[in-house]
C-alpha cells in the first residue's frame, strides 16, 4: 500500500482504505474515495493538487488529502 499521493500520472489504482479524522473521511467518501473504488491519476502533485479520473469525473484534491488515500497499483 502506497498513498495517492505518490502515485504517478498514468497509474490505474484502487482504493484500499482512507485516514483521516471523521470530517475529511466522509469528505473524500463523498467524492468517491471508498475503499474498492478504481482511480485513474491524471497529473501528480507537482502543483499542489493531484488530478484524477474517477467514476467518470475528473476530480482534483490537495496533495495532504491524497496521502490520506492508500492504495494499491494495479500491475500490467
Amino acid at each position: 500500500m502506497i498513498p495517492l499521493a505518490v502515485a504517478n500520472p498514468g497509474d490505474k489504482v484502487n482504493v484500499v482504505r482512507v485516514g483521516g479524522n471523521e470530517e475529511s473521511r466522509q469528505h473524500l467518501a463523498d467524492l468517491g474515495f471508498v475503499p474498492g473504488a478504481e482511480v485513474s491519476v491524471v497529473s501528480a502533485p507537482g502543483d499542489g493538487n493531484v488530478i484524477v479520473n474517477l467514476k467518470g469525473a475528473k476530480l482534483a484534491i490537495t496533495s495532504q488529502m491524497a496521502t490520506r488515500i492508500m492504495i494499491n497499483q494495479e500491475r500490467d
